[in-house]
């Protein structure tokens, strides 16, 4: 049987993608739908199904999209409420994709509706599980995300349902089938999964914490809930999204695909509220940018970091981008749920220097600069990585305010005093930077190579070993 996954690192999310005789189905799939279409499209296949494993925290699913442009039916698991047409299957039931199977297998406990998907080809042998977030590779998913958007789910009960799944539901199959997660390391969904993306059921149960056979479900809810860190604010927004639906991805391209001269471009934010997102690169964004922009860099973990910098996913949004960058900032964008993006500075930011606007940048400092500042006249300095890797390895001295939390330390931040900020690689300090700078504070400079450069240098530093994150 083939099993196709879709992965999408900076997410660190994957879809999956099965089709015999002419019929697919889509598990768990992104809010743009052409990948899926083309997939479909190449094997001449029409999609039947679109399965959802449950209502997704850190991402907009693409079913309706993907409902409205190829027919198929949207699956949920037992309990499942969507606000919109959809089928709700029950617990055992089948459904058949040519000659395959999929075999609903109901395991609450991430979120009540959580289903795991049994794939059965067309043999009759079973091949795989679809694990969405009840089962990952090397953890399992948490269970203190439903209870943001019902009180009563407490994280307690959660796991205590989730153990239940995994000893009664997950752990009686089969050795030999391949786990096939919802989400890979990077995940907000999870504490600490690996980096693999596939595993068979057999070693994960080997090497999985969560599924010890001699493991009590005190000692589970109590491993389960120890180290979780809080969840990204736009986490119960787009549950809520998932669960009653949205706007068409197509009719937001057409909004936000609005291109301004600067003048109107001034004119619009200053008349809607919107905040001016700026998405180049931290070191060209510090030579020169918009006043009171911020700047969180299309790269990598952009999506997330949005989510974590912009508390309400209707914010209007203005974006400043690289030329012809507009459209994946703003399919970024609405991955996530910020779906009210207004339109684009058209010439990008040159355009907006030669009209003759304001203009504004902000201070970097080199790790050797730093070094020697630090024997002369050593400035105050602020770590704005996460408290785990600042309690891995950090400068000695160094306050440690990690950038998702910096809008409730701003106190902590001297106006008056020179200080100086780091991450690990330097796209974090800018997102703090600018934040600040928006603020209304000036005296400061960032460390463009962050820790990684800082480690190279005779810095004091604590005793342990620094992590790799460089983001």
């Amino acid at each position: 049987m083939k099993v196709e996954q879709i992965y999408t690192g900076c997410l660190a999310h994957a879809a999956y993608y099965i089709e015999n005789k002419g019929e697919a189905a889509i598990f768990d799939p992104l809010r743009e739908v052409g990948p899926y279409l083309d997939r479909a499209k190449k094997d001449n296949a029409k999609v039947k199904y679109v399965f959802e494993t449950h209502f997704h925290a850190d991402f907009v699913s693409g079913h309706l999209d993907l409902s409205k442009k190829t027919g198929a039916d949207i699956v949920f698991g037992p309990t499942a409420k969507p606000g919109y047409e959809a089928l709700v299957a029950t617990d055992g039931q089948l459904f058949e994709v040519g000659d395959y199977k999929v075999k609903v297998i109901h395991t609450p406990g991430h979120t009540m509706e959580s289903t795991t998907y049994l794939l059965i080809d067309d043999k009759g042998r079973e091949h795989g599980i679809i694990t969405g977030d009840t089962l990952f590779i090397g953890d399992v998913g948490r269970p203190d995300l439903a209870q943001h958007v019902v009180a009563d789910l407490t994280e307690e009960k959660l796991a205590g349902h989730l153990f239940d799944s995994l000893r009664n539901k997950i752990m009686p199959l089969n050795d030999d089938l391949i786990v096939y997660p919802n989400h890979g390391a990077g995940s907000a969904c999870g504490k600490m999964m690996s980096k693999e993306t596939t595993d068979t059921l057999g070693n994960q149960k080997k090497v999985n914490y969560a599924l010890r056979a001699d493991m009590t479900k005190e000692e589970f809810i109590k491993e389960l809930l120890t180290g979780l860190t809080a969840p990204p604010g736009y986490f119960p927004q787009n549950v809520l999204m998932n669960i009653k639906g949205y706007e068409s991805l197509d009719t937001i391209m057409d909004r936000a695909t609005t291109g301004y001269s600067p003048e109107a471009f001034e004119a619009v934010a200053n008349e809607t509220g919107a905040l001016v997102l700026d998405t180049r690169n931290a070191d060209v964004f510090s030579k020169g940018f918009i006043p009171n922009s911020i700047n969180i860099g299309l790269v990598g973990s952009f999506a997330q970091w949005v989510g974590e910098m912009i508390p309400d996913v209707k914010q209007a949004i203005l974006l400043v981008t690289d030329e012809d960058k507009q459209e994946e900032a703003i399919t970024r964008l609405s991955r996530v749920g910020y779906d009210n993006t207004v339109g684009y500075l058209k010439g990008g930011f040159k355009a907006w220097k030669s009209s003759g606007k304001d203009v504004e940048s902000t201070q970097r400092i080199s790790a050797s600069d730093l070094e020697q500042a630090m024997v002369q006249d050593p400035p105050i300095v602020f770590d704005v990585r996460k408290k785990s890797e600042f309690d891995s390895e950090h400068m000695i001295g160094a306050i440690n305010v990690p950038l998702n939390e910096i809008n409730q330390h701003l106190a902590q931040f001297p106006k008056e005093d020179y200080f100086a900020l780091y991450c690990g690689g330097g796209y974090r300090s800018m997102i703090a930077s600018s934040i600040l700078k928006q603020r209304g504070w000036d005296n400061f400079a960032d460390v463009p190579g962050g820790f990684a450069d800082i480690a190279k240098t005779a810095i004091p530093k604590s005793e342990y070993v620094c992590p790799s994150t460089l983001l």
